[in-house]
């Protein structure tokens, strides 16, 4: 893994030397995410400089040196990734001909795309983000790979126009005089799912390259800030296919493939020069990985895991049972709230962009445990999307299954009663209500639950229903002055499944995906150095669940069917049979206690006022009463908490 970034200006506001040294600036502050060493590359003429900071993998010769360029001096590339599929494509190159001088994949994605073009990209098998130049037309391409595993923004500077790029947003603020408006109405959607949405961001005019696709942008172009864009890979597309090619086979045939897949995921990502080991959590995906991980090797795998001493949180029992049955080499790590309060100060440096799902802390501690041991860490993500895992698909369609019946002119008067019906009486009503609100998982004050069914009653189709269902809801007014919005493509209309568990899943790889848990994971493991790679979203992977029956993925009620069965085959059944708990902190109790001298001053209504942001009197509304252990406000209030904590940082 590394960190890429870098500029186009117009030639005429720098200097011969200033070129070179704002790129470098932009790439030292993506330290972290190489720290084998750096380079930069610059051509004066046409104004534009790439940057790139190491983090060596492979070929840890200075071989493997970015940037890079093309044996034919036509492309300069900074590359961040891995390609896993490497050696069998250089063997091809090399029949047509090429030949190299490194052991790294940089070089063969270069010679790729002097090969076979652009469409070279849909050869490689990875995770991947890269910038490259072609010098002999004069663009600059931005490439994501096809499930958003490792970020890229791009955008222009709204002082001086200039374009600039970077795996993370930190390497914007290191170019001189950037300072872009916060974008009112992004912040309204972070406000409700965690985090921003692609491919927006926190600024105007910086977007986030979307995955699968690729940005083309031309230094004459700067000005009209016109790009050219395509997808090469599209979830939406690529369920398409699946739906037309559905398979039909037996239960056994099905384990079979899924097992053959994984097993091959995991083993082109078990390719490295440093060491490996695995995140385990005792759940279903990260077992899994971990079996077929050593499945296929010779000795202990080296696994990690953390731990919280809570009963309601805790899975390091459950993941030390089964790294003692299948003889893995483990450690653990126990968290106390101390470990919170040392880092809650330093996320905002980690996430450069506002970023509020709560597991953040423990991903992030994880990953600075594994570092200690290893390089690279194989992780269990994507399974609970791809193969239908999650809990609140079964919730969400008892709900709509619910309210789908009642005419809308109905559910338009009820939206139109229920929102007019005053607190005291709702205060009322909650002994009544609340053993029903309890079977559908929704939590108090009433008037939260009463504002979230009358959104759900207004919404016509599902997908609008599912993204509505599965945000934040505020319930005692707008937070912020922008639009309180759900993100765009919870409101597509066209090109989504007719299956309602299929078009949840599809939503959740478009945006939950990419957008929240490989933020997370990225950030937190790249801000210590660790490449974290993802065997279940293999694209080849992701294209066979696009074609499984839906009986594979959820049977009797129960997601990752198929899953569990090829599990099964390595672990015993009972020791990861047992409730969904997630990688989840007590984040409750801790703002009630270790935490709350740092809410507090966040939280000031004297501060939110100076500030212009947010209503001061919604925000003490929630933080008083969830002190007060009424109500447990404790994820609407983080996600104000890492606002605030960012804008502390990054808005000045």
């Amino acid at each position: 893994m590394c960190g890429i970034a870098g500029l186009i200006v117009r030639k005429s506001g720098f200097g011969i030397t200033d070129l070179p040294d704002v790129a470098r600036a932009m790439t030292s502050s993506l330290r972290h995410r190489g720290p084998d060493g750096g380079g930069v590359w610059d051509d004066q003429e046409a104004g534009v400089a790439l940057g790139h900071r190491r983090l060596a993998i492979l070929d840890l010769t200075e071989a493997g040196r970015q940037p890079m360029t093309s044996r034919n001096d036509r492309f300069v590339v900074v590359y961040n990734g891995e390609i896993y599929n490497y050696l069998s494509i250089r063997k091809e190159l090399e029949a047509r001909g090429h030949f190299f001088e490194s052991d790294c994949d940089t070089e063969v994605l270069l010679a790729s795309i002097v090969e076979w073009g652009m469409e070279a990209v849909s050869k490689f098998i990875g995770m991947f983000a890269f910038a490259l130049w072609d010098a002999d037309k004069k663009k600059l391409h931005l490439v994501r790979d096809r499930l958003g595993i490792k970020p890229l923004f791009y955008g222009w500077n709204s002082s001086d126009g200039a374009f600039l790029f970077g795996s993370e947003l930190k390497a914007f603020h290191a170019y001189p005089g950037f300072r872009n408006d916060i974008n009112l109405d992004t912040l309204g959607m972070f406000f409700r799912h965690n985090y921003i949405p692609a491919p927006y961001t926190i600024y105007k005019d910086v977007f986030k390259v979307l995955p699968g696709q690729v940005i083309t942008i031309s230094p004459k172009n700067l000005d009209s800030r016109q790009t050219e864009s395509f997808h090469y890979w599209s979830a939406t597309q690529a369920w398409s296919e699946g739906a037309k090619n559905r398979l039909s086979i037996s239960e056994e045939e099905a384990v079979i493939l899924v097992e053959e897949a994984l097993l091959e995921a995991v083993k082109v990502r078990l390719i490295s020069h440093v060491p490996l080991g695995a995140f385990l959590s005792g759940g279903v995906d990260s077992s899994m990985v971990t079996a077929l991980m050593q499945a296929t090797s010779n000795k202990p795998v080296k696994t990690f895991t953390i731990g919280f001493g809570d009963a309601d949180y805790d899975e390091a029992p459950y993941a030390k049972a089964i790294a003692t049955h299948l003889g893995t080499d483990h450690t653990e790590l126990y968290v106390e709230p101390k470990h919170a309060l040392e880092l809650v100060t330093e996320l905002p440096n980690i996430w450069d962009e506002p970023f509020a799902d709560s597991s953040q802390i423990p991903t992030y501690l994880i990953s600075k445990l594994t570092r200690t041991h290893v390089t690279v860490a194989l992780s269990g993500d994507g399974g609970d999307e791809l193969f239908w895992g999650y809990q609140r698909y079964q919730r969400t369609l008892k709900v709509w299954r619910l309210l789908e019946p009642i005419p809308h002119r109905m559910k338009k008067l009820g939206q139109l009663l229920l929102g007019s019906v005053p607190d005291v009486i709702l205060d009322l009503l909650w002994p009544v209500i609340r053993p029903i609100a309890s079977r559908y998982h929704a939590e108090g004050p009433l008037r939260r639950i009463s504002t979230r069914i009358c959104e759900l009653l207004g919404a016509k189709e599902f997908s609008n229903f599912y993204g509505i269902a599965n945000s934040h809801i505020l319930p005692y007014g707008n937070l912020c002055p922008g639009h309180d919005m759900i993100a765009p493509a919870f409101y597509r209309l066209e090109n989504l499944p007719e299956d309602k568990h299929e078009m949840m899943s599809l939503l959740d790889i478009i945006t939950y995906l990419p957008d929240d848990i490989l933020t997370k994971v990225d950030r937190a493991s790249m801000a210590v150095a660790l490449e974290a790679r993802v065997p279940i979203l293999d694209h080849r992977v992701a294209e066979l669940s696009f074609k499984l029956p839906a009986w594979a993925k959820c049977k009797d009620g129960v997601g990752k069917w198929v899953l569990r069965q090829v599990l099964y085959k390595y672990v015993p059944q009972h020791l990861v049979e047992r409730p969904k708990m997630g990688f989840a902190v007590p984040l409750g109790k801790w703002l009630r206690g270790p935490l709350k001298q740092w809410a507090n001053y966040l939280l000031n209504p004297d501060r939110l006022r100076r500030e212009g942001l947010l209503e001061p009197d919604v925000v003490n509304t929630l933080w008083q009463q969830h002190l007060s252990g009424k109500y447990n406000h404790q994820y609407t209030l983080w996600n104000i908490l890492m606002f605030q904590a960012w804008l502390e940082k990054w808005g000045a």
